[in-house]
């Protein structure tokens, strides 16, 4: 017992006293700063895509196989809903004005990818280009790498990942 009485009379000095409280402190601003951090670094990720999710529009370029196959995917996923999907035949591209994702097949719109990309003005437009069973020639794919925010992907898992990823890094407008 005289053991225990020594040792509380050692740490109840005034050096542990004021160090406890000193690094007591410091450990709670600590984590303060973290949660902040954390919070302000994730929250604009986290409400940009929740806004994308919600109201944007996914423009699908493609023929009738493939824009059901393509629309099909993306709503079994449970991540993208069936009224954002906007599907575009070759006769009716216009109708993508102002859309702010395209995403486009390449086995069915290759003859039309720079009407296509003749329609996308902004920036801000992400196009992706499915091509899963065929090469892109060189010349177009150099075309296609000297625009912002276009990606070419071949694997369908994929696809989803960069979709969700161009909802994020390109701005949505709300209008």
């Amino acid at each position: 017992m005289e053991y225990l009485t020594i040792i509380k009379d050692f740490f109840d000095s005034p050096f542990f006293i004021v160090t406890g409280g000193i690094t007591a402190t410091l450990s709670v601003l600590g984590m303060l700063y973290a949660i902040t951090c954390w919070v302000l670094g994730i929250s604009p990720s986290i409400i940009r895509l929740g806004y994308a999710l919600w109201q944007r529009e996914i423009a699908i370029f493609g023929d009738e196989k493939s824009l059901n196959e393509l629309t099909e995917l993306l709503v079994d996923s449970k991540i993208f809903k069936k009224k954002n999907i906007i599907q575009i035949r070759e006769n009716n591209i216009s109708k993508a004005k102002n859309r702010t994702l395209f995403l486009i097949d390449w086995n069915s719109m290759k003859d039309k990818l720079d009407e296509i990309l003749g329609i996308e003005k902004n920036h801000q437009v992400a196009v992706l280009i499915y091509a899963p069973t065929e090469r892109i020639p060189d010349h177009i794919i150099k075309r296609v790498a000297n625009k912002p925010n276009t990606i070419v992907v071949n694997f369908k898992g994929r696809l989803l990942n960069d979709i969700l990823n161009s909802m994020i890094t390109t701005s949505y407008d709300c209008k």
